[in-house]
């Protein structure tokens, strides 16, 4: 009896143990036949695999501008959502069916247009997402740009395409209105400069009319400058708005950099880094000194007439032929040919604050520098004020900086 229990008993437990297996067994069985359809109701892919989420049907919407949206701003970016976004296409296109060019942000779900939209005029934007059960998966929105404001205020750049400049040359951007403090920011935003070599610069205010660009050191020699004001239907405050964008491709010429000391009353010409020339100047005198500081070429004039007279004090303004002028600040400071000082050049300071240089220097100067070439003039008693001229190189890199609103 002693045996036949503990035989029984471990035949029972034989059997219990394979009842446990394969009750585990039909459970993980039955879960994976019900995931796999084979049950009435089940959401399961047809071939008894779990459904992939990329697989589930994408809802794709535009969630801005609203749909039918009205005074919508020409800059507006096109907001839309999208489970799929990688696989999501957007278009833009106006009431003649033209596609509206930008770029689309597919981590941000933006869309955003090259330039500003039509004043007054309808959009359709369509967003596709991927197609689920062989069913197209796509949204469709319309909205209305504002109509044309009444308050436009024109850009302008100074410089023009294809002209060629010197390395200290900074571009300079102007507007027809003061803009205010807070827009400034949004308005460096969308001044885009390219440099070819690829050169680090940073936009500077120099008065709420004017914003100027420098490199960190003088542009490289030769280089390609690109660059784009995308202001046209921006919000410059006050109810006013950008009237168009504007585009400039110029050229950074050869290295051509003058250097004026007043202690040895000498200019030194350097060309891409080699000194060329050396010429003997006379500066402004004690009462009319030079200004000491960073300068650059701002305009050439092979003949002028320095007219002073309704300037300075009766007797002492005077009325001059000058050849070869050279303009390097407001305030009226010059490089020029003085025939009449070249017995003092290189010994003595004679002239009311330009750089005097004999009539042939002159001319070998005139006929070599190009706007934006920079003069440095050091050692003088008056130093350059800050906007008496394009100073931009007469602040450092730091001060510079904080010019800009970005």
């Amino acid at each position: 009896m002693k045996t036949w229990g503990i035989k029984n008993a471990a035949i029972a437990l034989v059997a219990a143990s394979v009842l446990l297996a394969s009750g585990c067994g039909d459970g993980d069985k039955k879960s994976s036949s019900w995931q796999g359809g084979g049950e009435p109701g089940s959401s399961a892919a047809p071939n008894g695999e779990a459904p992939s989420p990329e697989a589930l049907p994408s809802t794709v919407a535009v969630s801005s501008p609203a749909a039918e949206a009205k005074n919508v701003q020409a800059i507006a970016p096109i907001k839309y959502t999208s489970e799929s976004p990688g696989d999501t296409t957007v278009t833009v296109t106006d009431a003649k069916g033209k596609e509206v060019e930008g770029t689309l942000d597919k981590d941000a779900k933006t869309f955003t247009p090259a330039k500003a939209l039509a004043w007054g005029t309808k959009y359709t934007v369509t967003v596709t997402g991927p197609e689920a059960d062989g069913k197209t998966n796509t949204a469709t929105s319309t909205f209305t740009t504002m109509a044309k404001p009444a308050k436009l205020i024109r850009v302008s750049s100074f410089l023009g395409d294809g002209q060629s400049v010197g390395v200290g040359m900074p571009l300079i951007i102007r507007f027809g209105r003061s803009i205010p403090e807070s827009y400034r920011d949004d308005v460096e935003r969308r001044m885009k400069v390219t440099a070819t070599p690829a050169q680090e610069g940073t936009w500077h205010w120099t008065s709420p009319t004017e914003v100027h660009y420098r490199t960190k050191v003088y542009w490289k020699a030769n280089s390609k400058v690109f660059y784009k004001v995308a202001l046209a239907g921006v919000p410059l405050g006050n109810g006013y708005y950008g009237r168009s964008d504007l585009t400039v491709d110029l050229k950074i010429a050869r290295e051509f950099i003058m250097t004026v000391s007043n202690k040895s009353k000498r200019m030194t010409v350097k060309q891409n880094g080699k000194v060329i020339k050396t010429i003997p100047v006379s500066l402004g005198k004690k009462s009319t000194p030079s200004s000491s500081g960073t300068m650059v070429v701002i305009e050439k004039k092979k003949h002028t007439i320095f007219d002073t007279t309704d300037e300075l004090p009766a007797g002492e303004g005077y009325k001059t032929p000058i050849d070869f002028a050279q303009r390097i600040t407001w305030s009226g400071q010059f490089i020029h040919a003085a025939p009449w000082s070249e017995g003092k050049q290189g010994k003595v300071n004679v002239s009311h604050g330009c750089v005097n240089v004999s009539e042939k220097m002159g001319a070998w100067l005139f006929g070599r520098t190009l706007m934006g070439d920079p003069i440095t003039v050091t050692g003088t008693e008056e130093k350059l004020q800050n906007g008496n001229g394009w100073t931009d190189w007469n602040m450092s890199w730091a001060e510079y900086k904080k010019g800009s609103y970005l």
